[in-house]
């Protein structure tokens, strides 16, 4: 049920955060809602899925999952270009948890 909660926390989070832009300094009320809802949803799941996952190894799935889907959304949704080198970042973000999920012995 863990896993469960902490997809969940990554999905509101990664929601919130990509109405951050949409909501213009927080002047522009629903996108602001949406963000502020967004990240106490996500908050509240998170620690939820602290109760059965370790907070380094939740933290550090939350961090790295939540930074690949803002980017894709980055730049499917609002169209933002990315260079080589953000690539491969994110792709050593992705092996990271990768790692952690399959080999660390503390994420189970």
């Amino acid at each position: 049920m863990g896993y469960l909660y902490l997809t969940l926390a990554i999905i509101f989070e990664v929601l919130g955060s990509s109405c951050i832009k949409t909501c213009e300094g927080f002047t522009k009320l629903i996108p602001s809602l949406i963000v502020i809802i967004s990240y106490v949803i996500a908050f509240y799941f998170l620690s939820l899925c602290l109760k059965t996952i370790p907070l380094s190894i939740a933290y550090a799935i939350w961090a790295g999952v939540g930074i690949v889907l803002t980017v894709l959304i980055s730049i499917l949704i609002f169209k933002q270009k990315i260079d080589l080198p953000a690539i491969i970042g994110i792709l050593f973000i992705l092996i990271g948890v990768l790692i952690i999920n399959y080999f660390s012995k503390v994420a189970h």
